[in-house]
């Protein structure tokens, strides 16, 4: 397949789990581009599994003058951007009772303010009729115990996608949202003691109406749809990648 074939593409969070799934797929149809994230040894090592067409940029995506860095350093070495995936985050755990305001700004950073500054940093270098693709979370539809924070910062990331794709309509800039639900990543590790990991993924397994979690590659494949022209009819959508999990599941 080469439906983006010579497209540029930038994935934050690109170095692992939903992100690095999201690039392999983008990079199995042809595109090229930068993932972006912080941690080195795992930016190495997927960027070298991407080939030659892929370089890796340590940054902060909280930090306003890393994502500069990063769309001028991209323009630099490829051209403008055609394809923009804003996917670093993190699930933050905890109640109402217990949050601390210095989690809850961090929480925030992430998940939110780093959504919209991604997006609006890129816009200089970005083409007309490219394609933005925000992650959401089905946490956004679900009250999960203890994860209403993170959730309530990824139902307003939903919403971006419609309010982006209205101030971008005079460039015919895309904008839609995936949204996945329990997918198999290294955030597993965050949560869950090293021993019972398999244990709670073959758990939600059970839960889920399709009988499996998700794997990064189920995720990237939507995000060639929605980077390609098969989706050109689409802006401000949200696709639920969940397994049925939040409409279908009791």
């Amino acid at each position: 397949m080469s439906r983006l074939k010579n497209k540029v593409a930038v994935i934050t969070g690109g170095n692992s789990g939903i992100g690095f799934g999201i690039a392999q797929e983008l990079k199995n149809d042809g595109a090229k581009g930068v993932i972006v994230g912080r941690n080195q040894e795992t930016l190495d090592s997927s960027v070298a599994l991407l080939g030659d067409n892929f370089i890796a940029i340590n940054a902060d995506v909280t930090n306003l003058d890393d994502l500069q860095k990063v769309f001028k350093e991209t323009s630099e070495k490829f051209g403008k951007i055609d394809i923009l995936v804003a996917n670093a985050g993190a699930g933050t755990t905890g109640t109402v009772a217990d949050v601390s305001e210095a989690d809850y700004d961090k929480t925030m950073d992430l998940n939110l303010k780093s959504v919209y500054f991604t997006v609006q940093k890129s816009l200089p270098f970005m083409n007309d009729g490219a394609s933005v693709i925000l992650i959401g979370s089905n946490a956004a539809h679900r009250a999960y115990p203890s994860f209403g924070l993170y959730g309530a910062a990824k139902a307003a990331v939903i919403f971006l996608a419609k309010s982006f794709s209205n101030d971008l309509l005079e460039r015919k800039i895309r904008v839609n949202v995936i949204t996945p639900g329990t997918t198999d990543t290294p955030a597993f590790d965050k949560f869950v003691p090293e021993e019972h990991i398999e244990a709670v993924k073959t758990q939600f397994a059970g839960l889920m109406p399709i009988g499996r979690i998700g794997q990064p590659s189920d995720i990237g494949k939507v995000a060639v749809f929605l980077a390609s022209e098969d989706s050109s009819f689409l802006l401000g959508s949200e696709i639920l990648v969940d397994g049925g999990m939040t409409y279908l599941s009791k």
